[in-house]
Formats: C-alpha cells, structure tokens, sequence
C-alpha cells in the first residue's frame, strides 16, 4: 500500500494536532478510515454514514475527490489529500 501526504486544516488540524501526516491507504475511503481509527471522534466530524458530512471537502492532488472518481477512486504512490473543515468569511 503507498504511503499517501494528507493535510488537515483548521478545526480539523486542532482537532488531531497535527497539520501533516502519512497514511498508507488505496482509496481515499480507506484513508479516511484509517484517520478515523488513528483519532477517535473524528468520524463525526468528517463522515456522516458511509458519505462525506456535506461542509466537508476532500481533495486529492488539488481537485475536490467527489468530482475526480469519489471516495472509493484509487490514490497512488506520491498522492496528496487535503481535508477542508466548511469555509466561511465575510
């Protein structure tokens, strides 16, 4: 399985106190499961059932992964996910 770059932002880095880690993984479901198990309480805060809670954006290599093949979409070797908590401003 290759490792995979994944970067949490904002209440989603406080929350794991970390802004960057690797994950082995072939699916960005499989990593985000494993982020899940790694840091209880964070399935709450990203998944609602089997889905993304819906002010979650999930992107791999730059490009939102539910436009790019969804969760279940193969990530290779030197992939890179970024996990966005919802954005607001003003």
């Amino acid at each position: 399985m290759p490792k995979i770059k994944v970067k949490l932002f904002a209440n989603f880095r406080e929350f794991t106190g970390t802004k960057e880690l690797e994950i082995d993984g072939i699916t960005a479901r499989e990593i985000l499961s494993m982020l899940c198990k790694k840091f209880p309480g964070f399935e709450k805060m990203l998944l609602k059932g089997k889905s993304l809670q819906p002010y979650v954006n999930v992107f791999l290599n730059g490009r939102n992964v539910l436009e790019s093949g969804g969760l279940d979409a193969i990530i290779n070797a030197g992939d890179e996910i970024a996990i966005f908590p919802p954005v607001s401003g003003g």
